[in-house]
């Protein structure tokens, strides 16, 4: 028995969205791995009154990169043949696109990523409250921050070589661009005051849209403070960052997160604990003929440090034996 086209369609289209929004939750934990908060489960719900959820900054990052994995995966699909209703974006084609250049090509169809995210993403929002109001801003920051970051690619075109025209179009970068690009975000996100307990009326309905119509949808918006991630707060399941592992050094590691041992320990009062461990992982492989590939054991001693309360006893066993680094005084 064969599936109808259109619920075949459907069924491609809600894979493609579980797709996104998975990826999103991936680069989430990417991105905040070295951070007080990390993007823990509890916080990956995207309804708008899901338990005790926060209307934070952190929660306004869940949101934008949901939607920008969701558009994304979309895209992508599209470009990759899935739909039969989709196709390169080509209503530019032929257009000047700038100096010695056209707009030609196949460009990354992200109009229609866009318009079946919102369909699926905005619709979880059913209030029409503030907090409903920030995580719809928040959902087209995400999708932003996707048509902000496409590269264009460009084709020479000329006698012998020559490049004395180009034609241009549009690509989807790594996703991880797109992260690095929401974090910076989240990093300037802007607090919007509203007045407490104004109600649900038309007036304050009005007022609400008002507001957040004045703030650019590029940018990340949040309602409350976040609270202290140091500490753990069962009520609000946040496990604190005593028992995190940190990164004390490297230059390949990014601005905030080279002084992760001091955010995630020093400043919540923890002690840094170094600890030895032995790694396996095959090294020295060769090609034998024919047909098979050979490899040594090696092992390697690696040190990671943690988060552990001050003055608390070095565990006697080999993967934790170490030394424990305490803060050092400020004069």
């Amino acid at each position: 028995m064969f599936m109808r086209l259109d619920v075949f369609l459907r069924f491609l289209t809600l894979h493609s969205v579980a797709t996104g929004a998975q990826s999103g939750i991936e680069e989430c934990k990417f991105q905040f791995a070295w951070d007080r908060w990390n993007c823990p489960e509890r916080a990956l719900q995207l309804s708008t009154h899901s338990g005790l959820r926060s209307a934070n900054r952190e929660t306004a990052f869940v949101h934008a990169i949901s939607s920008a994995g969701v558009m994304y995966t979309l895209t992508r699909s599209c470009s990759l043949g899935d739909f039969d209703n989709c196709g390169c974006d080509d209503t530019r084609n032929g257009q000047l696109g700038g100096q010695g250049w056209l707009w030609g090509g196949c460009s990354d169809n992200v109009g229609f990523g866009e318009t079946i995210s919102k369909q699926f993403v905005d619709a979880l929002e059913t209030g029409q409250d503030a907090r409903a109001a920030m995580n719809l801003h928040n959902n087209e920051a995400g999708r932003k921050a996707v048509k902000g970051t496409m590269k264009r690619t460009c084709k020479c075109h000329g006698v012998s070589g020559s490049c004395t025209t180009q034609t241009c179009w549009l690509q989807l970068p790594e996703f991880r661009e797109v992260g690095n690009y929401l974090k910076e975000k989240y990093h300037k996100a802007l607090k919007v005051d509203l007045l407490r307990g104004a109600g649900n009326s038309a007036a304050s309905r009005g007022a609400i849209a008002d507001t957040f119509s004045s703030i650019s949808r590029k940018e990340l918006v949040h309602l409350e403070d976040s609270p202290d991630y140091c500490l753990e707060n069962k009520t609000l399941g946040l496990p604190g960052t005593e028992g995190r592992e940190c990164v004390k050094k490297g230059k390949n590691l990014r601005r905030w997160e080279r002084r992760s041992c001091k955010r995630l320990c020093g400043d919540c009062s923890l002690a840094v604990e170094e600890r030895k461990a032995e790694t396996v992982s095959s090294c020295n492989c060769k090609f034998h003929w024919c047909c098979a590939v050979r490899c040594e054991q090696c092992r390697k001693t690696v040190t990671k440090y943690f988060c552990v309360k001050k003055g608390k006893g070095v565990k006697n066993d080999t993967a934790s034996r170490g030394k424990t680094l305490r803060p050092k005084k400020k004069h």
